[in-house]
């Protein structure tokens, strides 16, 4: 009996059914495709802010402590000579407990070279695709290529660290090359007090920074002229991180305060205070700390990005109800002599108004169902456009969809359900008011 008043009632009022569940469809469709945006664009903003360079500097203990006390800057060869980092322990960032986060690195050690001309030039050592054999037996391509992605590139390519002729290649910022009459191609001799080196210009870039005065060479170069076998100046890291809060703020001035419960909720989350902590852990000798002007504002952009997702989510599902409570109530009033009926021939309130919201809440499902596959299109319609890369469907959306769309049901059919135990059957049937 119960079934077939349901099912007569939805088929009675199929038009009005269709609109319930339509409305339904799309608030449902907007809050998955927010959500399922929402918790994968994360990874991909970071990802896209990898791009404007490393979150993270490393430097040797002695460098750091130095440039502290004296303000000195490490942007020469002859500052602080004595501090370096050890190549052969690179491999080591990518042992860590946030290993996976590290996405590039790369290590540098400048010098200065004497110029056919006899003028001088800062040279910087570097990796470029340097592929590396990780500890964990791994291996990755790792460099400057990566990191310095928008590098303007104003003749020739980028140094080929892979190439047979790697040793013997440089490029050079715009500046130098200019002043210098440089042209790719060109046969250039460098030397040092260690050594000299014929080198080939195979590229010429513009950085828009203290780069585009510099050659650029691979690390190998640089440590071959300056007689520093295995040493490294700095270290830039790019590293996923999670916005830092009032734990990550406390846990950087110092780690040792914390409670041991807080130490380690802190060392297991993507903090970048705790990525630098466990990169000093492994580099010896080492003090990583953050770029705070990129770290800041990943997670200011992440932050605004995921509450945008929010209000939209929130207002899509608050038209979403306005729109069930207008259908709903209209339902009901067509059908307010039927209801008065059952109610004269001793139908309970309870009764009629769980009849009235299992037709509510059927049409809820359907609609949900619809606007959650129409959702999970739009997510990829963002991700694409937006970011250039699919969003990954998170099976966390579901449940908490569905929720919502159940909130949001029962919220917008509860002036109906009002309306229904007001219904007098005296009124109705006699057409009162």
């Amino acid at each position: 009996m119960l079934f077939r008043m349901i099912r007569g009632a939805l088929f009675r009022q199929k038009g009005k059914m269709l609109l319930i569940a339509f409305t339904i469809a799309l608030g449902a469709s907007l809050a998955t495709g927010m959500l399922n945006v929402m918790l994968d664009v994360g990874d991909t903003v970071n990802q896209e802010l990898k791009t404007y360079g490393a979150n993270i500097t490393v430097k040797p203990k002695d460098s750091s402590l130095l440039s502290d006390i004296y303000n000195v800057e490490d942007d020469g060869a002859e500052a602080l000579n004595s501090a370096y980092l050890r190549e052969d322990e690179l491999g080591k960032l990518k042992t860590i407990f946030w290993a996976f986060n590290i996405v590039d690195f790369a290590p540098f050690l400048d010098t200065t070279v004497t110029l056919p001309d006899g003028n001088t030039a800062v040279m910087v050592g570097t990796w470029f695709n340097h592929h590396l054999d990780l500890p964990t037996g791994e291996s990755l391509d790792a460099g400057v290529t990566g990191l310095r992605s928008w590098w303007d590139m104003e003749a020739g390519a980028w140094l080929d660290e892979q190439g047979a002729d790697a040793l013997h290649e440089v490029m050079a910022g715009t500046l130098l090359a200019k002043r210098e009459n440089w042209q790719v191609g060109d046969k250039i001799l460098l030397s040092t007090a260690h050594g000299a080196q014929e080198v080939t210009l195979v590229g010429i870039y513009d950085a828009g920074g203290d780069e585009d005065d510099q050659l650029f060479s691979t690390l190998d170069l640089a440590q071959l002229l300056s007689n520093r076998d295995n040493k490294v100046a700095s270290i830039e890291v790019s590293a996923l991180t999670t916005p830092d809060n009032e734990l990550a703020k406390r846990a950087a001035r110092n780690p040792a305060a914390l409670s041991s419960k807080d130490y380690e909720t802190w060392y297991c989350t993507a903090y970048v205070s705790a990525i630098c902590y466990q990169i000093q852990e492994v580099i010896t000798g080492s003090v990583a700390s953050a770029v705070r002007q990129v770290a800041e504002s990943e997670g200011a952009i992440l932050d605004k990005t995921q509450l945008l997702m929010i209000l939209i989510t929130a207002l899509s599902l608050v038209g979403a109800a306005l729109g069930i409570s207008n259908l709903v109530t209209a339902s009901v009033m067509e059908r307010a002599q039927e209801i008065g009926l059952l109610k004269a021939i001793g139908a309970h309130d309870g009764a009629i108004t769980g009849v009235v919201m299992a037709e509510i809440l059927i049409t809820a499902l359907v609609g949900g169902v619809a606007g959650y596959f129409m959702g999970f299109g739009f997510a990829q319609l963002i991700g694409q456009g937006v970011f250039g890369s699919a969003v990954e469907m998170k099976p966390t959306v579901i449940p908490i969809v569905a929720a919502l769309i159940a909130l949001v049901t029962i919220a917008g059919s509860m002036p109906a359900i009002r309306m229904v135990l007001r219904l007098r059957p005296a009124e109705v049937l006699h057409g009162g008011h």
